[in-house]
């Protein structure tokens, strides 16, 4: 498949259809980081480990650690399992290892966000997740060909506001469905 007939799903939610049944993905919606001819990188939004931040945070041994980080830690996807993602919004300040998603997103895997977090001095809202979902040049395009997601625009307030449990049901609300609509075969928006 030809990277070039599909557009940058970058800052798109991938819904995974029903007929999706691979672990992580069953059932999942997934925020899109990048996405050009070299392939995709996304973080899994709605499947929380059962853990808190806090647990993350504390973990690191940061002095001065305030405790009152009791948002899910989420499983982002497959891929390095073991380092932590951090979606946010942008703000004034400049962290040591983030990428531009969008001019008010930014993904950041650097210890410094994680301290100021730990610090009641981080982003004013983000998502913390350990691993992430990726895809090799032209991989996405042809499941997305074979039905297995359905893309569209992302919501910043679906992100950062909507219970993991409800963001599903809230990204396809802004199309006018339900997942119980969805059948394996549909596509994307």
């Amino acid at each position: 498949m030809n990277q070039s007939a599909f557009p940058s799903l970058k800052n798109h939610f991938l819904i995974a259809l029903p007929g999706l049944r691979d672990g992580i993905f069953t059932h999942s919606i997934t925020y899109l980081c990048e996405h050009d001819d070299q392939g995709a990188m996304g973080i899994v939004i709605n499947h929380p480990l059962g853990m808190e931040v806090d647990e993350i945070l504390e973990q690191l041994e940061i002095d001065g650690h305030v405790f009152e980080h009791r948002d899910p830690v989420f499983a982002g996807g497959p891929v390095h399992t073991d380092r932590g993602f951090v979606l946010h919004r942008r703000d004034h300040h400049q962290w040591q290892a983030s990428i531009e998603v969008t001019d008010t997103v930014a993904l950041t895997t650097s210890l410094d966000i994680l301290e100021a977090i730990a610090l009641n001095r981080g982003p004013s809202q983000c998502l913390i997740a350990l691993g992430y979902a990726g895809w090799d040049a032209g991989q996405l395009e042809e499941e997305i060909q074979s039905n297995t997601w359905l893309t569209l625009p992302a919501s910043e307030e679906v992100l950062f506001n909507v219970p993991s449990d409800q963001k599903i049901d809230a990204a396809l609300a802004i199309l006018g469905i339900t997942f119980s609509q969805l059948g394996s075969d549909s596509g994307h928006a």
